[in-house]
């Protein structure tokens, strides 16, 4: 039987450490138990919020419905001839999904370590770093359709992927809850090492042909020195999206701005919103409670006792003063609560 939780503390749910209290609170740990939760017709009526990993939310108030936190977990793999399917439950944490994958020789997610959070986030935010997204290894996923109880696949093209983006971000957004996730992966190593630091760190270590254990290793070790640890410090990594603009606008602002670090993507010209901030003397700035992280720019802190509507205030005045200097427009990355 499903226990239901009255004025529950989300403290320890989310990393940025934000004190914030759910109305109802419950805890999923097999997919089955969303058919028996929503049996009850009161849950089809206030809103309702899922729970991964608790890595990409802002909680600015008190949350006034159902807080589900998805706990389903299992992993387990399939292997045609070079193909590799592996499957994950949505409560999996998603660096240990990443470990398994790399301890099996299983390549095409080493890129994406140490990356917090939970398997089930993964095709919501369409999660990437270091020249990989998600969208590049998904095969399909599970969800439980809320309105029906009925449990429904997506592949690849329904989750209509973009730039941190997928259909349950927005034509189906608060419709469907990820239960378990399938990835294709290849038992032949395909080593991506062009992004980013990568390769230098690379040399450092005096590795020329590179294992997808050595690409992980180096890419954890990248994180772990740019990235606080949202166990000693509140967080939620990267608080921004790095923005995308047409290559006009680009050139407007490279002419003021010679030095400004970008990249060159399908839909445009991506820029660096780390870089972006930083240029504005936000990096390593402490404001009340709150702040951004001393090694980047892009995450912003909380230092100890800051409330979530502090956080917030501090990213609107960063996403103003990014603006004022160079024009465009900051998209936070973290959902707002």
């Amino acid at each position: 039987m499903l226990q239901t939780h009255e004025n529950a503390s989300l403290k320890n749910f989310n990393t940025f450490g934000i004190e914030a209290y759910a109305r109802y609170f419950v805890e999923i740990n097999h997919k089955e138990e969303l058919q028996e939760l929503f049996t009850d017709a009161k849950w089809h009526k206030i809103q309702c919020l899922v729970l991964g990993g608790g890595s990409n939310m802002l909680f600015t108030q008190n949350f006034d419905g159902l807080v589900i936190k998805i706990n389903i977990r299992g992993i387990e793999h399939r292997i045609n001839h070079d193909e590799v399917i592996v499957e994950a439950g949505a409560g999996e944490i998603w660096n240990n999904f990443v470990n398994y994958c790399v301890s099996w020789g299983f390549a095409g997610v080493e890129n994406l370590s140490l990356i917090p959070g939970s398997v089930g986030a993964s095709p919501i935010q369409n999660i990437g770093a270091y020249g990989v997204e998600l969208k590049d290894v998904f095969e399909s996923c599970e969800a439980f359709e809320i309105s029906t109880g009925n449990f429904v696949s997506f592949n690849n093209t329904d989750c209509k992927f973009g730039y941190r983006e997928s259909v349950f971000k927005q034509d189906k957004k608060g419709q469907y809850i990820v239960c378990n996730v399938k990835f294709k992966l290849s038992t032949k190593e395909h080593i991506n090492i062009s992004y980013g630091a990568i390769t230098a760190e690379l040399e450092k270590n005096g590795i020329t042909q590179p294992s997808i254990k050595d690409v992980s290793k180096v890419v954890s070790e990248i994180r772990v020195s740019k990235l606080p640890d949202p166990s000693t410090i509140g967080n939620a990594g990267s608080f921004f999206k790095n923005p995308v603009i047409e290559q006009q606008v680009f050139d407007k602002i490279h002419k003021q701005f010679p030095n400004i670090v970008h990249f060159v993507v399908d839909k445009g010209i991506k820029l660096a919103a780390g870089w972006l901030i930083e240029q504005c003397d936000w990096k390593g700035k402490v404001v009340g409670e709150t702040g951004t992280w001393k090694n980047q720019a892009l995450v912003l802190v909380n230092h100890g006792k800051a409330t979530g509507q502090e956080v917030y205030n501090l990213s609107e005045n960063i996403i103003e003063s990014v603006e004022q200097k160079f024009g465009v427009r900051l998209e936070r990355e973290v959902n707002i609560f």
